[in-house]
């Protein structure tokens, strides 16, 4: 059966808005630590192979090759922005591995998923949001995940490198396990699933991972 992503969202979760943080935003969560704090430097070595291997190690819990999932590109600007009009986002033509899929791109345009809609000062910003459904074998996750993690940092990889007035955020949408993942930068990551108890293998395996500042209120919903 086909579903679409507003229905996806209604019948597991309760129509939530995809906006970060999404850790806060549902009952059932996990947040993690992706970098070393303590490393002053994003390029020094140890925090790289750290942020890979987190924020890879976490995908791989929530992710199997088989699994249907939706790819959605949040792309955060002022109304009159053109730059994806004459650039589109470059997220599906890096890393996706077919054009059969990538003929399935939807975009739409929403009001602000970053700032709160009732400020006045942000009636001018929208969200781009581009929706692709997919199995995670159809993206190259690896390579993304680290152009992600270099959002607030120069590299060759970054992600509308060339359209510095816009942020982005990337969501991970398992449709088949009813989770998503957000890595929202190289600092953390949030894990959110329909029912708590599909977290628990991923807060056992990596409970030594969450953030700190979180860990109480984590701890108490696996009690």
């Amino acid at each position: 059966m086909e579903i679409n992503f507003n229905l996806f969202m209604k019948q597991n979760f309760n129509n939530l808005s995809l906006r970060p943080p999404l850790f806060y935003s549902w009952k059932y969560g996990i947040r993690f630590e992706i970098c070393n704090p303590s490393v002053m430097e994003h390029e020094d070595t140890n925090n790289l192979k750290q942020i890979k291997e987190r924020s890879t190690d976490i995908f791989n819990q929530v992710f199997q090759d088989t699994d249907d999932i939706f790819l959605i590109t949040d792309v955060h600007c002022e109304r009159n922005n053109t730059f994806l009009q004459k650039r589109p986002t470059n997220v599906y033509r890096k890393y996706i591995r077919s054009r059969e899929v990538l003929n399935k791109l939807q975009h739409t345009v929403l009001p602000s998923q970053l700032w709160d809609e009732c400020e006045e000062d942000f009636d001018d910003m929208v969200t781009h949001r581009f929706i692709l459904r997919c199995k995670t074998s159809d993206i190259r996750y690896q390579p993304l995940l680290t152009a992600i993690s270099y959002k607030d940092f120069w590299h060759p990889s970054r992600i509308l490198k060339r359209n510095y007035s816009s942020g982005y955020d990337i969501y991970f949408v398992n449709i088949t396990k009813r989770k998503i993942y957000h890595l929202y930068d190289d600092r953390g990551c949030d894990v959110i699933a329909t029912n708590k108890d599909d977290l628990y293998p991923l807060y056992e395996i990596h409970s030594d991972w969450i953030l700190d500042y979180d860990r109480d209120k984590i701890n108490e919903l696996f009690k």
